[in-house]
């Protein structure tokens, strides 16, 4: 197959989405396919004449809009446009409804290729970095966001969790659930010593470990005090972060202030074995975000042999198991609380040893080749049926014709919609009344 992916983020940035797609466009090239990443320049990024970027088109880009890690493009050229056209895709795999989204769309009706949509991001968590960020901003977030979904032939949800939140939110077409897979077999070959030793960590040092950008959505506030908590009872212990951001000169500030400073690691970003000898360099993993659609940090770290210390939500919940390969906290929980989890792992060995166990047998079911399969069939699925739907459309010279005239309408109508919405509308209170939150089952 042809299989062409769109995605706002890419390598060199570092986080979920673009290692999703750098994960799948290298299972599916080693299983003989063909793949096209169209994705935003970003800085730093490998020279154009590299290896890695033979089979990657850039957009030109604004880098790190309104201070965030991410890239708004510009529009295309004829250039750019030419290649995609040359590529010819079977299918065409886009990983936002917004920006490379809206393109996605135009371009595989033009190519006659179907659309497989991933709903990676609980895009309303994300509105802050937008200036007119609003409880209305969030609601049409996820309005739009069911719209696109709508477009496309089907959606990818990362996790059941996610499945079910989006077909409540109103997205009728067929839905599958496919984690981004994990490289089981690397993580469990960590080198422990040689990370200890590169960032001066003792060998017998306890340490609690966290990897993942540092950003507000993240709730990384809390992670920080919970293990500052920790760290006070246990002055050899360390706390080791992986990843940069905003939020690492947060972090750094209260654990001064509470006195663990010199017990904080901050690694920065790590990539290929230096990740994975970071995990190897851990003893327990922790994690705080309610924003994630997949646990994919927490099966990489139970990959590694880690028992995980996490709170309760979507995408999390399907990896960890209370007691079982690690602790899932309630969503209320304190800090103390997290504190006295992180005490039950690092007090017993036995523990421990038990949670590590089933932590690995855990990742396992997270595997890249599993992953890919699953993908892969769902293309084949998605392809077939595109073609019987086009033999009509062939028989009925205008269907196609208004097809693409229907997506040009539909995504003009939202971005009107919106348009009123944040600027025209009367503007909400200064203390809007919260929606209750829809039941899941």
């Amino acid at each position: 197959m042809n299989i062409c992916m769109m995605t706002n983020t890419y390598l060199p940035h570092v986080g979920g989405v673009a290692r999703s797609v750098q994960t799948f466009a290298e299972d599916y090239r080693r299983l003989a396919h063909k793949v096209l990443v169209v994705a935003p320049t970003f800085p730093d990024q490998p020279d154009s004449s590299a290896e890695e970027e033979d089979h990657v088109v850039r957009i030109p880009a604004l880098q790190k809009f309104n201070g965030s890690d991410f890239s708004v493009r510009l529009p295309l050229t004829s250039a750019f446009s030419s290649r995609l056209h040359d590529f010819q895709p079977d299918i065409v795999h886009s990983h936002h409804p917004f920006l490379l989204g809206d393109t996605a769309l135009r371009f595989a009706s033009n190519a006659g290729a179907p659309v497989v949509f991933t709903h990676h991001t609980l895009y309303e968590q994300y509105t802050h970095y937008v200036p007119f960020d609003s409880q209305r901003l969030k609601r049409f977030v996820i309005e739009l966001s069911t719209h696109y979904a709508n477009l496309c032939d089907a959606v990818i949800a990362p996790s059941r969790d996610i499945a079910r939140l989006i077909k409540q939110r109103g997205v009728s077409v067929p839905i599958e659930v496919i984690p981004t897979g994990i490289d089981v077999t690397a993580l469990s070959n960590g080198d422990r010593n040689r990370f200890r030793k590169t960032h001066n960590i003792p060998p017998k040092a306890f340490v609690i470990g966290h990897v993942g950008r540092l950003a507000p959505e993240k709730n990384l506030a809390f992670l920080a005090r919970a293990v500052s908590i920790f760290l006070r009872e246990h002055s050899k212990a360390r706390f080791l972060i992986v990843g940069d951001g905003p939020v690492s000169r947060g972090i750094r500030s209260h654990c001064r202030r509470r006195g663990v400073h010199e017990q904080l690691i901050l690694a920065g970003r790590q990539t290929g074995q230096d990740l994975i000898d970071a995990y190897a360099a851990m003893d327990a993993f922790a994690f705080s975000s309610f924003s994630e659609t997949q646990g994919m940090v927490v099966a990489e770290a139970m990959a590694a042999g880690l028992p995980v210390i996490a709170l309760d939500a979507s995408g999390v919940r399907e990896v960890v198991r209370d007691k079982q390969n690690g602790f899932l906290l309630n969503a209320r929980s304190t800090p103390g609380d997290f504190a006295d989890a992180l005490q039950a792992v690092h007090g017993s060995p036995q523990l421990r040893r038990r949670l590590c166990e089933s932590a690995s047998r855990t990742a396992r079911k997270f595997s890249r080749e599993r992953s890919a399969g699953k993908a892969l069939k769902l293309y084949k699925k998605v392809i077939r049926q595109d073609r019987r739907d086009r033999k009509a459309v062939r028989a009925d010279p205008w269907a196609g014709l208004l097809k693409r005239v229907q997506i040009e309408w539909d995504l003009l109508s939202r971005k009107t919609e919106f348009a009123f919405h944040g600027f025209l509308a009367e503007p909400e209170s200064s203390n809007p009344r919260r929606p209750r939150p829809r039941k899941q089952s």
